[in-house]
């Protein structure tokens, strides 16, 4: 099954390619920018859920606090119970961010494993600029912009008054920059135009969601 997958990731990259040779722009890199964009549409009403839920979840993040710091140390059961309470009330689900990442996982090994001797229908069009895609990207030019679209996507719904949570903001971008620095340049190209399609769906939903909450206090 899982080299099915593989197989079947390598035969949509190579059918993009060939759309795009159709249409007279013949790449690789356009191919996988244009698997990130259909995957991303395809996952946008689950990453809807969580967008939502994370930016409720920086919305509440105060509340929390205030609950944990008056019941943490004399009943940490009714401390649970009342962010519970809290969750239902604005009807976020902590673990809402948790599904698309366990989504993504399986395909994020599998554009890994097939960009590996990767049988190109012209390799003379598997480059971007100077960077091959099967390749580590010897300049760091994309493990670069993997970190920073990742900090500027967390940026978004990030609680900077939450100690955890500011330190993530920086460790995670630092941490994928590394990691897209080992992996071929295919999947790192992946994963920046995710994080950008991505923060421009949350710069959306953030609107949306301050549009709603305008709205709410209007009529009350």
């Amino acid at each position: 099954m899982w080299n099915a997958l593989v197989e079947g990731m390598r035969s949509v990259i190579n059918s993009l390619y060939l759309f795009t040779d159709t249409i007279g722009i013949p790449s690789y890199a356009l191919a996988i920018v244009l698997l990130t964009v259909i995957i991303k549409v395809a996952l946008y009403p689950l990453t809807k859920k969580q967008m939502v839920s994370m930016k409720m979840m920086q919305k509440i993040a105060p509340e929390i606090k205030a609950i944990q710091d008056k019941y943490k140390k004399k009943d940490p059961q009714k401390m649970q119970k009342k962010i519970m309470e809290l969750y239902q009330k604005h009807n976020v689900n902590p673990m809402a961010g948790c599904f698309p990442i366990l989504i993504q996982m399986p395909i994020l090994i599998a554009l890994y494993r097939a960009l590996f001797n990767f049988d190109f229908i012209n390799p003379e069009h598997a480059t971007i600029f100077i960077i091959n895609l099967a390749e580590r990207d010897p300049t760091f030019i994309l493990p670069i912009l993997a970190a920073v679209t990742t900090f500027m996507q967390s940026k978004l719904t990030t609680n900077t008054a939450d100690t955890t949570q500011r330190t993530m903001l920086y460790v995670m971008p630092a941490l994928i920059g590394w990691i897209a620095a080992t992996v071929p340049s295919g999947l790192a190209l992946y994963w920046v135009i995710f994080n950008l399609v991505g923060a421009i769906q949350q710069f959306y939903i953030n609107k949306h969601v301050l549009a709603t909450e305008k709205k709410e206090v209007a009529e009350n």
